[in-house]
């Protein structure tokens, strides 16, 4: 009976780990609707208790920036950077491009609250993993 149960737990376990997946969302457009599936499917993998790392390039890593005046988007009528500050309260892991803030003469301090720039070796490595799925928008 007492090797059921550790059996059983075992099984349980793995079944928990295999559902706990890894989500790498890579955003560089500078769509707000593009920024927003990304951001609504991030969302909604974290609801889904996946892991979420969002990475912010280019045009996109705007929305990270302070003071960003941007429009709003509906159904929700809710700002990319609301948007933003929902998967970042939920748990993801957001930074932006290791490029982006010397090329655009700002500094990590411009950063709202919960986004880090990229440090490129972490992010290698965090794509290399195996159960790691990507999307790019």
């Amino acid at each position: 009976m007492n090797k059921s149960l550790i059996v059983a737990a075992a099984l349980l376990s793995t079944t928990i780990a295999v559902q706990a997946e890894d989500l790498f969302v890579n955003i560089h457009s500078g769509s707000a609707m593009a920024q927003g599936a990304g951001l609504v499917l991030a969302g909604q993998a974290l609801e889904q208790k996946a892991s979420v790392r969002v990475l912010l390039c280019d045009a996109a890593a705007d929305i990270a920036l302070t003071g960003q005046a941007m429009p709003t988007l509906k159904p929700r009528n809710v700002t990319t950077q609301q948007m933003l500050h929902g998967v970042i309260k939920a748990g993801a892991k957001v930074e932006v491009c290791a490029l982006y803030l010397p090329n655009i003469g700002k500094q990590a301090s411009d950063l709202i609250a919960g986004v880090t720039p990229a440090k490129p070796a972490e992010v290698a490595a965090h794509l290399l993993k195996p159960g790691v799925n990507t999307l790019a928008f």
